[in-house]
């Protein structure tokens, strides 16, 4: 910006819990002044267009329609928040631009957005708003958004329980919205052990603001949640939730992991990890669970799989990661998965996850008969199109 104007700083609020995130944006307006909300509305992008409403504390400062891209209204989306970003930055007017997401927008297709623009705009926050008495239903959802009205494109195909889990995970700041008391402890213990790394701040208690202004590193954010260094919940049983850590060296033996992914995926709320086959030795694969749905995709190969020349393009947290819990014969490659529920029957699932594993005779046959035994998960992993 001309001059040396300082950059807008800009913050994102997401949040499925759409009358508890209007609530803590009316908040933040109030509360920091010079404060102003840019919303785009996806209501009615079946329509061929999405609504953009720029407001302040007073009310509505401006409104318009932004044309559909690509028939996707994230697209749209992004194509619009950063010139409108960049025109309320060059009046000077505003200390604070809240970029209040649609219901079912991620905030993690949002902050590169923003991210990579630097001047004349700086991401110093991102907060998912949520109202723990929501929490187990939302997680426990297998609707397609599709079949709620909420999805964000024709051809989006995600449920309502991954897409609540991605918003929650993702963040540095989880906004707490009570409404009239129903949340209960058990609730907010659910909320706790999902969120490990988030800095809960009760909406209401005028901290939002400040919190959303304290600055966002969005390449620690994606290491939070990348299955190679993600942040992942820690054993935890408190008043009735539990979170059941399973953590193994030897690879799992194909046919019998995917016997067992239906029950294993009913066994809590929401699991998540990472985790390799026998068959496939090199492959980091990923383990993602909600709402009685699986998703396993291939993240990459393992750092152990790759050439020492490679590890400087790797990213340094997980680098970190890497090196607390290095093997000395398989590297990196390990089994970890996590379970959180409340009323979790851990011993289901452990006794299940054991039973998938090689067995001693198999584990000493060597990787060469490893690699033979049946690829089962190639209909998951390589599907054909």
């Amino acid at each position: 910006m001309s001059g040396g104007r300082a950059r807008l700083p800009v913050a994102i609020v997401a949040g499925l819990h759409a009358d508890a995130r209007r609530a803590a944006v009316d908040e933040i307006l109030r509360a920091v002044p010079g404060a102003v909300a840019l919303h785009h509305d996806l209501t009615s992008a079946v329509d061929g267009s999405v609504h953009r409403t720029v407001r302040d504390a007073d009310g509505l400062l401006d409104s318009g329609d932004a044309p559909l891209v690509n028939d996707c209204a994230c697209c749209a989306l992004r194509e619009d928040l950063v010139p409108e970003l960049t025109r309320l930055a060059e009046t000077g007017a505003h200390r604070l631009a809240v970029v209040e997401l649609w219901d079912s927008v991620e905030p993690h297709g949002m902050t590169p957005v923003i991210a990579s623009e630097g001047a004349p705009l700086a991401l110093t926050g991102v907060a998912t708003v949520v109202d723990p008495a929501l929490v187990l239903p939302y997680l426990t959802n297998g609707d397609d958004l599709a079949d709620v009205g909420l999805a964000a494109a024709p051809a989006d195909r995600r449920t309502v329980a991954d897409t609540f889990a991605r918003q929650l995970e993702y963040p540095t700041v989880i906004a707490v919205v009570e409404d009239d008391g129903i949340a209960d402890d058990g609730d907010r213990a659910l909320l706790a052990q999902l969120t490990p790394g988030a800095r809960k701040v009760t909406a209401g208690s005028g901290a939002l603001g400040t919190a959303l202004l304290a600055g966002f590193d969005p390449e620690a954010a994606t290491a939070r949640v990348h299955p190679a260094c993600a942040l992942l919940p820690q054993e935890c049983d408190e008043h009735g939730v539990s979170t059941f850590v399973w953590r193994h060296e030897r690879p799992f033996h194909p046919q019998r992991l995917y016997a067992a992914l239906e029950d294993l995926t009913c066994a809590a709320a929401r699991s998540r990890g990472r985790f390799w086959l026998a068959d496939r030795p090199d492959t980091l694969l990923s383990w993602d669970a909600a709402g009685g749905a699986l998703c396993v995709e291939s993240a990459g190969p393992w750092l152990a799989a790759l050439p020492d020349a490679a590890w400087e393009m790797v990213p340094a947290e997980r680098r970190v990661a890497t090196s607390v819990d290095w093997h000395p014969e398989h590297g990196d490659r390990r089994q970890y998965l996590t379970f959180t529920a409340p009323g979790l029957d851990r011993d289901n699932p452990h006794a299940l996850l054991d039973s998938c594993l090689l067995t001693d005779d198999e584990y000493a046959a060597g990787r060469n008969r490893w690699e033979q035994l049946p690829h089962v998960f190639d209909d998951l992993l390589d599907p054909v199109s």
